[in-house]
């Protein structure tokens, strides 16, 4: 063994630590060895250098009298880059309300990875591929702890275990092995015909607004549309928003919209404000507690039917609603998503989900699965009708498939609408909903590019940047479907884009989100052509959880004619 004197390159030489070393280490253990001494997260990225040479050998390393500058990618060790900001306040006003635009001109000017502080809250985020799945990666570096700070900290829930607890808990261990059955691909499959039906009670309201000659806001509309099929589907309810032209949401829909806008006000004052017993704080608790309420009250119901238990995956393909109440009870819909999943499902041990984790996970299974659809739906028609020649390819390839206003939208055949699945990649890459993923530093580390992050550290993959990121992606402004034929994207890292963010604590509800507008957008573009009605640009709601456009207004007209087959389309 031999005692040499290693340094950060950047920091002081008086900081050197005395690392023992074998006489025949290699040169990757040796960088292995050293990444563990100084929480360097990738190893290979470690050169060595004395004052004046590399060392590019363990036997030229072992050589050197004098101690030796660790070098990351080959630079030297550094703070985070930021701008400086103001007293108190920091860069809040440097970043709202255009976050999105503001975020992007900070990436240009300092790079993969900034930090900002707002209101004394100090927050990193990152546009880099790389830098992104290390920070998804559930490792010894990275995890997700929903501490102050983080933006989903003031709607904390242990106890729901999936989305809104931390990782490494019981909760989160018991949720993420009950709710992935219900959301895998085998099971989806069964919800298509529900998807169907809903956005097809739907159509009666968009007539009368075309009778009427009425543009509509797109998102309100998606609103309902998306709350309407997760309320059947996960809680085996009727909300009744298609009833008429003007049906309010209902309440439930309602106040979960209303938690997270106001969850968005709440965490970007920072986390002295979350704690004021008025205002803003106060109507989001309120609205968090009228949300259990609502859905314990649908348990309770479910529970009085009386149901059989079963095997996780056999109660995932046979039920109705996760909550279990039979369709045929409640609804006058087919049996298609989970009938009693959640009440029913058991463990090889025959345990069940607990049923307070129970309640909490259908809160954030109900607010999840229609927030974040509504928002994508919203962004389909946007491109729909925004981007020139897109509604006519997708209408082209429903008639080239032989779908008609009577097929039905099976998992099997919206798997083979090739150009719908790039159109809707192609959204998610540059209006893609989710914005803001975060996970905590569990220690003090050297990330790639040899930036200092200090232990406990919030950290967002921004989606929206890395999607949009012109490093990592060709003319990112330009909406390309067919960009996702071409090798170069074929061949980009596999975080370059990640529209449900990644690791283990990505959105579970992937699968379904999919599944859900792949039925949706196709039965409505079928039957309505679209127009966008208003002018300029289109809006986004900075002080709301997700990327959501609030002024898009279109005009869907019934169509009275469809285009032929393409030529050489077997007829």
């Amino acid at each position: 063994m031999v005692a040499k004197q290693f340094y950060l390159l950047g920091e002081a030489i008086t900081s050197a630590q005395a690392i023992d070393i074998e006489s025949t280490i290699s040169y990757q253990d040796l960088q292995l060895l050293i990444a563990g001494q100084f929480a360097i997260v990738e190893p290979n990225g470690i050169g060595f250098q004395s004052e004046d040479a590399t060392l590019s050998t363990p036997t030229e390393i072992l050589a050197s009298e004098e101690p030796i500058a660790i070098s990351i990618d080959d630079k030297a060790v550094k703070e985070i880059p930021g701008p400086k900001g103001l007293p108190f306040v920091g860069n809040f006003f440097e970043v709202y309300p255009d976050h999105l635009g503001n975020h992007q001109r900070l990436f240009e000017q300092y790079g993969p990875i900034i930090q900002t502080t707002n209101m004394g809250r100090t927050v990193y985020h990152t546009n880099d591929p790389e830098l992104s799945a290390i920070v998804f990666a559930e490792s010894d570096f990275f995890t997700k702890r929903i501490g102050e700070g983080h933006p989903l900290h003031p709607i904390k829930n242990q106890e729901a275990g999936v989305f809104l607890g931390d990782t490494d808990t019981p909760e989160w261990r018991a949720a993420h092995k009950f709710l992935p059955p219900a959301f895998g691909p085998k099971a989806v499959r069964h919800y298509a015909p529900t998807m169907q039906e809903t956005v097809e009670d739907a159509f009666s309201v968009f007539d009368e607004l075309d009778e009427r000659g009425e543009a509509w806001n797109v998102y309100q509309y998606m609103l309902k549309l998306g709350s309407q099929a997760v309320g059947k589907l996960v809680l085996g309810m009727d909300f009744k928003h298609f009833s008429a032209v003007d049906a309010p949401p209902h309440e439930l829909v309602y106040r979960i919209a209303e938690s997270l806008e106001l969850n968005k006000k709440v965490t970007a004052r920072g986390d002295w404000y979350a704690k004021l017993p008025f205002g803003d704080p106060k109507r989001l608790r309120d609205a968090r507690y009228r949300i259990i309420e609502m859905v314990n009250e649908s348990i309770e119901n479910a529970s009085r039917g009386g149901v059989e238990d079963l095997p996780l995956q056999d109660a995932a393909l046979q039920a109705s609603n996760m909550i279990g109440q039979s369709s045929h009870i409640q609804l006058s819909f087919a049996a298609n998503f989970s009938t009693d999943y959640i009440i029913r499902a058991t463990d090889n041990k025959g345990e069940k989900l607990p049923k307070t984790s129970l309640m909490q996970a259908l809160v954030v299974a109900t607010g999840a699965g229609f927030t974040t659809t509504s928002s994508l739906l919203s962004w389909l028609l946007y491109s729909m009708v925004n981007y020139p020649g897109m509604q006519e390819r997708l209408l082209q390839e429903l008639v080239d498939h032989d779908i008609t206003a009577d097929t039905p939208l099976t998992a099997d055949l919206t798997e083979r609408l090739t150009f719908l699945d790039k159109f809707i990649k192609e959204t998610q890459r540059r209006h893609n909903p989710s914005y803001q993923p975060a996970r905590t530093a569990k220690v003090a580390m050297v990330l790639p590019g040899g930036y200092k992050l200090p232990a406990d550290s919030i950290v967002i993959p921004a989606l929206h940047h890395v999607h949009n990121n012109p490093a990592v992606w060709n003319n990112p402004a330009r909406f390309d479907p067919d960009r996702w034929d071409t090798q170069e994207v074929k061949d980009r890292h596999k975080n370059a884009y990640m529209p449900f963010a990644a690791g283990p604590r990505m959105c579970i509800g992937f699968n379904f989100a999919l599944q859900e507008v792949k039925v949706f957008l196709p039965k409505l573009l079928f039957r309505y052509k679209f127009t966008k009605e208003n002018d300029g640009p289109i809006d986004y709601d900075p002080m709301f959880q997700l990327i959501r456009p609030t002024n898009l207004y279109v005009r869907a007209e019934r169509r009275v004619k469809w285009p032929p087959k393409s030529e050489g389309v077997q007829q």
